[in-house]
């Protein structure tokens, strides 16, 4: 326990994966680092950005490419921030509604959220609609900067359904997904849990696949930081990594996740029923035959490095901001992308705790197939799989090359 206080105000949005944060001030990490910590619930990520711009709050659980975005100057409320850690990996999926489950499982091998069987079972009913002139399909997003829309985007485009060409993408809140779904305003979504989960369980929609089977151990949320309270609350920052970093790792451990589900489901927080949120933490979601089926890789809060802030994450991110016209390509835009993430004040603050830390910076995203070591201080580092379902890689050191092989503005969205 330190022997100031530093009051930090925080905004989240009610997804599982907001559980560090509310970890933090539920069980004490926080007070130990001598941070009150002031949680405040939002409803949308267009209000947490907002927020963060005027100074009502000063860090928050944020979509990972948000910051990226701020720093580039898009959107409307201008606001430099970074990124000193990663929240964890995972733990979205894409649930279409029953009516369009029907239309797509005769062209699926196996309920198995296996993303290549449920592109190819998708490809077929978009072009058969487009065959018959019939009205395209449309698909919730949280957010244009979102990693939901990137990967979602980036899969659909690998069988050549280009957003806004082919299918169309809107955006919707993450809690309003389930009734946008119900009343048929939107044929599918991508977004965080539970709200997946609450929509299979509310009979209205059916779990197709989740970013885990797109690209593996893939980013989600960040700590999003403004610049000018990073700067002048540096021991802050560091405090609030520490805390936040035990915290998740609380949330890993074994034998945790019934009380993690307990104060997820309080109404200050998630909000939803125990058994609808229990389903993520478990890592095994109900496919549409009603089998609970085990995904490996699909939410990690602490292990295999889920914590920490890779500069290949922010490049991937700007790399598709370009790809898909949000943004013009420059050396000092993708130096601007690559800067957000900030991992010297990740390891500032996790060193003196003996943490394993990663040596470099950034990896090549999308080379690792199984478990592998990574250079640390200790030598016993391992970092899970990070492939894409289609077997590309992303180099950030190639970034221009990367681009080049990207089909000049082919969204229209």
């Amino acid at each position: 326990m330190t022997d100031s206080i530093c009051e930090i105000r925080a905004g989240f949005i009610p997804l599982v994966d907001c559980a560090p944060l509310v970890i933090a001030r539920e069980l004490g990490f926080a007070e130990q680092e001598g941070i009150h910590l002031r949680l405040s619930r939002e409803t949308s990520w267009a209000t947490i950005r907002d927020r963060l711009a005027v100074s009502h709050i000063d860090v928050a659980h944020i979509l990972a490419p948000m910051p990226v975005a701020a720093n580039l100057g898009l959107g409307p409320l201008q606001t430099e921030m970074l990124v000193p850690m990663a929240l964890g990996t995972g733990a979205n999926s894409v649930t279409v509604s029953r009516e369009l489950w029907q239309a797509l499982s005769p062209h699926m091998d196996a309920a198995d959220f296996d993303a290549a069987n449920a592109l190819n079972a998708l490809s077929h009913v978009v072009r058969d609609r487009e065959a018959r002139s019939q009205q395209r399909l449309t698909l919730g997003v949280v957010h244009p900067y979102s990693a939901h829309h990137y990967e979602l985007a980036y899969w659909l485009a690998s069988a050549g359904l280009i957003p806004g060409a082919m299918i169309d993408l809107v955006v919707v809140p993450p809690p309003l997904m389930p009734a946008a779904l119900a009343s048929g305003q939107i044929d599918g979504f991508c977004a965080g849990e539970p709200w997946g989960t609450v929509a299979a369980a509310e009979g209205n929609g059916v779990i197709l696949t989740t970013n885990a089977q797109i690209w593996r151990n893939s980013p989600e949320k960040v700590l999003g930081v403004r610049r000018d309270w990073a700067e002048s609350q540096s021991d802050g920052v560091s405090r609030l990594i520490r805390a936040l970093y035990r915290a998740a790792e609380w949330c890993d451990a074994e034998g945790n996740q019934e009380q993690l589900a307990e104060i997820l489901a309080d109404e200050r927080y998630v909000g939803e029923r125990v058994e609808r949120i229990r389903p993520c933490l478990a890592r095994s979601l109900k496919s549409a035959d009603g089998a609970s089926l085990t995904v490996e890789g699909f939410l990690n809060f602490a292990s295999k490095a889920a914590t920490f802030p890779w500069t290949s994450h922010a490049l991937w991110f700007y790399s598709q901001m370009v790809r898909w016209g949000q943004v013009e390509h420059s050396a000092q835009r993708a130096e601007l992308a690559r800067g957000t993430y900030r991992p010297d004040l990740y390891r500032l603050a996790l060193e003196p705790m003996g943490i394993e830390l990663p040596s470099a910076n950034a990896k090549v995203e999308g080379a690792l197939r199984s478990e592998t070591p990574a250079g640390s201080r200790l030598g016993q580092l391992r970092l899970g799989p990070d492939t894409f379902f289609d077997g590309q890689v992303f180099d950030p050191e190639q970034l221009e090359a990367y681009l080049a092989g990207f089909k000049a503005k082919d969204s229209q969205w």
